[in-house]
């Protein structure tokens, strides 16, 4: 188990190769890692805005794809627990869109 302070510089470390590359696949990788990475400090925000951002670049159904279903149902679960109908229905609509494109990568295959 590695602390706080190292996936911080690991965070740090990925979003300078971010900004030193171009090649899509890496980015993909690159962002999947630094969304990986807010999951464990708990920083949901930032962890979905990065999985997202690779999905974007080259879907996929690994480990970004299964953290981000995990963070949408418990989005979506804080939701209903505040009665947020609009929230509720959003992340649905993200799950949703998760499960299509699922679909899509294994009838691709």
């Amino acid at each position: 188990l590695i602390s706080q302070e190292e996936v911080q510089e690991l965070i740090q470390r990925d979003l300078e190769k971010i900004k030193a590359t171009s090649d899509e696949k890496v980015l993909a990788k690159l962002y999947e890692q630094v969304g990986i990475y807010y999951w464990q400090l708990s920083e949901v925000d930032d962890a979905i805005e990065h999985l997202e951002k690779s999905q974007e670049l080259k879907p996929s159904m690994g480990e970004g794809y299964k953290k981000l279903m995990l963070l949408y149902n418990s989005k979506r679960a804080e939701a209903a627990k505040n009665r947020d109908d609009a929230s509720i229905d959003y992340y649905m609509n993200k799950l949703d869109d998760m499960r299509n494109l699922a679909k899509k990568l294994t009838l691709s295959r």
